[in-house]
C-alpha cells in the first residue's frame, strides 16, 4: 500500500525507458517507478494519482445548499419535502426528544422549534434505508439504519401513526433520489471504456 497524500508524482525519464513514472510518497523512504502501456495510460495514472495526491478542497453544489439551508428558519426552507414534529430517541437516556423537522433533498434539519432560526442539527440520509418498528412492544417507530455498521441508526416517531406514515413515505422517496455510492460506482465501471477515460 502507497500513501498518495502529498506525494511527488511525475514523469522520470532517468531509466530511458518510454512511460515510465515516479511515485515518492511523502515519507520520502522509498521511491515507486512505474510504469504504463502507453502515453495515454501514463497521462491517465499521473492524472488521477495527481488527484489522489493532491485533493482540491472544493465544495459541491449540494454541500453549499444543505449548509445555506441549515442557516434559515424552519419555514423559509422553499419546497420541503416533508415537515413536522418528530420525537428522536436518545438511546443513551432511552427519553425521546422532539425535534420540528424538515425533510428536503435528502436531508433530514433539525430545529428545536418551528421558531427557531437557524436548525440545530442536520442527518444526511444518502444510503439510509427506512422501515416502521415496534419500540417497547407498543409503538410503532421509524428506524433509519445506515448503509455500514460504523454509523448510528436513528429511531424517530410521529404524533400518530398516518404521520409515521407520511414520514415513513417522504423519506424514502428523498432517499431515493439520491443513487447510492456503490451503486453509482457499479454503473460507473460498467459503462464502455471511451466513456471512463480522462
Amino acid at each position: 500500500v502507497i500513501k498518495l497524500q502529498a506525494a511527488e508524482i511525475d514523469v522520470d525519464n532517468s531509466l530511458g525507458k518510454p512511460f515510465v513514472f515516479h511515485c515518492v510518497p511523502q515519507s520520502g523512504d522509498r521511491s515507486f517507478c512505474l510504469c504504463a502501456t502507453s502515453n495515454q495510460e501514463m497521462k491517465r495514472w499521473l492524472e488521477a494519482m495527481h488527484r489522489a495526491a493532491h485533493p482540491t478542497h472544493q465544495n459541491h453544489v449540494w454541500e453549499d445548499v444543505t449548509l445555506h439551508n441549515s442557516s434559515l428558519p424552519p419555514l423559509a426552507i422553499k419546497n420541503p419535502e416533508c415537515l413536522g414534529l418528530l420525537h428522536q430517541l436518545e438511546r443513551s437516556t432511552d427519553t425521546w426528544v422532539q425535534h420540528y423537522c424538515i425533510l428536503k433533498d435528502g436531508c433530514l434539519y433539525f430545529y428545536a422549534s418551528i421558531r427557531s432560526t437557524q436548525a440545530s442539527g442536520g442527518l444526511y440520509l444518502q444510503g439510509y434505508r427506512v422501515s416502521e418498528q415496534t419500540h417497547n412492544f407498543k409503538q410503532s417507530v421509524i428506524e433509519l439504519k445506515p448503509p455500514s455498521e460504523e454509523f448510528k441508526t436513528f429511531y424517530f416517531c410521529a404524533e400518530n401513526t398516518t404521520e409515521n406514515q407520511r414520514w415513513i413515505t417522504a423519506l424514502k422517496l428523498s432517499i431515493k433520489k439520491w443513487l447510492p455510492l456503490d451503486q453509482a460506482i457499479q454503473e460507473f465501471m460498467n459503462r464502455p471504456l471511451e466513456e471512463t477515460r480522462m
